[in-house]
């Protein structure tokens, strides 16, 4: 390029030539023009943290609400802004949660920071609302036989049966999270449709929810169709109000994200040391780690509010209690454990 740059300035190069190369400058300038506006990038993104609640539930040892208090509060000083702290489901279906009331009278909440529940049902809300919950979420999936194993009833049932809670919600005025999952594929469908996936993160946002996290379950997607999904979803909710929840099964979790923080999507759940799995889903490992993330996002210049040497901290203490290696690359490399 630097020869053609030095001919250009000759006196001898043919007019020809010279519209010829002009013509290549600009195509090559509008090129890059257009790779930067795909590659445009929100200015800030809001990280829920899912650990306590997707990630422990997972946990066949009981972890203590001690610990777990414990382990909010110091994911709450790390300034990140949402932590999912519990969910009030049967302990016969979740035992690991069974301590839900006590972790949400025991936790201490700091201003400006969200802790949504998980509430399946109606009962399932009342309960989290005497608790103290100010935020709940719902979940439905885009698979009809994941949905059928996961909570016995097809994905219309299913939505069907939040009318209540979205009825009581909407009376109280707490907000409401809807949860999508297998976005990106189902331990049992394989492939999920794209449409389905829109037809119920559409259904979901209808009702009410102010914001949809689409999950990738099972952590088997790729850029092509993670970009695929979001294309087909964005056209029936706003991009404004989508979050992306990605586990790492194939090592594909952050690239996914950065897909979709190209294509407008400003908040992302993730789970401190990479805790979680699915118990309805073989093999599938946790959610991505919030440390990798949040490592990622400084990286690309996105401002998050969150002290990553503190969440490093919370990652390690529960790791320790685990006994456990944290599935964080970045927890990894800083030596922390």
């Amino acid at each position: 390029m630097a020869a053609v740059l030095r001919l250009v300035n000759r006196s001898t190069l043919g007019s020809a030539m010279g519209q010829q190369y002009l013509a290549f400058s600009s195509t090559a300038k509008a090129k890059a023009a257009g790779v930067r506006a795909r590659q445009a990038l929100p200015e800030k993104v809001k990280v829920v943290e899912v650990g306590p609640r997707d990630g422990l539930q997972n946990e066949k040892t009981i972890v203590s609400a001690e610990t777990k208090i414990h382990l909010i509060n110091m994911l709450s000083e790390s300034g990140l802004p949402v932590i999912e702290a519990t969910s009030f489901v049967s302990p016969k279906w979740v035992p690991q949660m069974a301590d839900q009331v006590e972790v949400m009278r025991g936790i201490c909440r700091k201003p400006g920071v969200s802790y949504p529940v998980l509430t399946p049902n109606l009962k399932g809300f009342q309960a989290a609302v005497e608790a103290g919950a100010t935020e709940v979420a719902i979940f439905g999936a885009a698979s009809e036989l994941f949905s059928k194993k996961n909570i016995n009833c097809s994905v219309d049932e299913s939505l069907q049966r939040f009318d209540e809670v979205m009825k009581a919600a909407k009376e109280a005025g707490v907000p409401v999270r809807g949860y999508v999952s297998c976005v990106l594929g189902c331990p049992y469908e394989g492939k999920v449709a794209p449409a389905k996936v829109a037809h119920v993160a559409k259904s979901l946002y209808s009702m009410g929810c102010y914001e949809i996290s689409l999950g990738d379950t099972i952590g088997v997607g790729t850029p092509g169709s993670m970009t695929e999904m979001l294309e087909a979803v964005s056209r029936e909710v706003p991009v404004s109000a989508l979050a992306v929840h990605c586990h790492d099964t194939y090592g594909q979790a952050l690239a996914n994200i950065l897909v979709a923080l190209q294509m407008g999507v400003s908040v992302v759940d993730s789970s401190v040391a990479g805790l979680g799995g699915c118990p309805y889903a073989q093999g599938a490992s946790g959610n991505v780690a919030t440390e990798d993330v949040i490592y990622m996002l400084h990286g690309l210049g996105i401002q998050t509010g969150v002290d990553l040497s503190k969440l490093i901290d919370a990652g390690a203490f529960i790791c320790r209690t685990l006994n456990r290696k944290s599935n964080s690359k970045v927890a990894q490399a800083t030596c922390k454990l």
